[in-house]
């Protein structure tokens, strides 16, 4: 119908609609078959172009729970290398639940250009077989398994634990996330060894962990806050600025004076953290950096380009603010 109103052949609009016209359609013929698609409000098949190329332009972001602000820097780091080339489609899973390697291979039925998974589990990365390009993003532990761009969260873990220790704490509490993504996994524990290290020591059999939500972690606070009062803690480190902020809430309606009678510290470094009351201590953890270069090798791998030798391993650091001042 279009080539029949804009006077052309099939083949000449599929060019056009495709972006395919350098060289090979007048500019003139062009603009004739873009006010035909207008007039008719065609709208390509992607699925159909998809069946008959063997792949589409799509780019799909697998991500274990969007909640946290973290992804909306990352997801527009994505976007930014992605470019006008590649349509970006998420597929997200349920609030602390992994993706299954069934489901992810499901995914191919829509024929994507290429797979970003984020944060995958130890075992999702080692039951993953999928034939095509894919990129894993903060996934440690995936060298030799898959191509990943990875965030140096032990740096920036191990600054938090030695900077909480020069401030003259000994007893920490660590609220964790109930997501068993590898990443949580290796800043937690990078935090404790370091932690023990510099002689401080972590509650024990008093353990608690949330959904990254703001009013999860707060009520996860509320619900073990005695026992850690009890217990002589005098900081709680958090795996996500979300979950801090909970804590933040929660000792305010409590009258916990932050950081005099408590310091709290996080990771990621969410913009809010800056603005909060008390301002937030954090691991900064390069989102948009962290977007860009698994997007742009990803486009890399698509296009039959051979990626460097040595995957980008983005740096993390600490930012010190009011909610762990000195403590007395």
């Amino acid at each position: 119908m279009v080539a029949s109103r804009a006077g052309v052949s099939v083949a000449t609009v599929s060019l056009v609609a495709s972006g395919k016209t350098d060289g090979r359609v007048s500019a003139e013929t062009v603009a004739r078959v873009q006010r035909a698609i207008s007039d008719l409000n065609y709208v390509v098949n992607r699925v159909a172009s998809s069946l008959a190329t063997g792949s589409s332009n799509f780019v799909i972001l697998i991500a274990p729970d969007i909640s946290n602000s973290f992804f909306a820097r990352l997801i527009a780091g994505v976007r930014e290398s992605l470019g006008s080339s590649y349509q970006l489609l998420l597929s997200v899973t349920d609030s602390g639940q992994m993706p299954r390697a069934e489901s992810v291979r499901e995914l191919l039925a829509f024929r994507p250009a290429g797979l970003l998974v984020d944060a995958p589990s130890e075992q999702l990365m080692q039951s993953m077989s999928i034939d095509g390009p894919i990129v894993l993003l903060d996934a440690p532990g995936a060298k030799g398994i898959l191509p990943a761009v990875n965030l140096d969260v032990v740096h920036g873990a191990e600054a938090l634990a030695t900077h909480l220790a020069e401030r003259g704490h000994r007893t920490f509490a660590y609220l964790d996330s109930v997501t068993a993504t590898s990443t949580f996994a290796l800043r937690r524990t990078a935090f404790l060894a370091k932690a023990q290290e510099c002689g401080m020591r972590q509650t024990e059999h008093i353990r608690a962990r949330s959904t990254i939500d703001t009013g999860s972690a707060a009520a996860e606070f509320g619900k073990v806050w005695p026992a850690w009062q009890a217990a002589g803690v005098t900081v709680v480190v958090c795996a996500t600025d979300t979950h801090a902020y909970g804590v933040l809430q929660t000792a305010h309606s409590l009258g916990i004076r932050v950081p005099e009678q408590l310091a709290v510290a996080g990771f990621d470094d969410l913009p809010f953290s800056a603005m909060s009351h008390p301002s937030l201590t954090s691991v900064e953890l390069p989102a948009r950096k962290l977007g860009r270069a698994a997007a742009s090798l990803l486009v890399a791998l698509i296009e039959g380009r051979v990626p460097e030798a040595e995957l980008p391993i983005l740096p993390s650091r600490l930012i010190i603010r009011d909610s762990t001042g000195v403590h007395n």
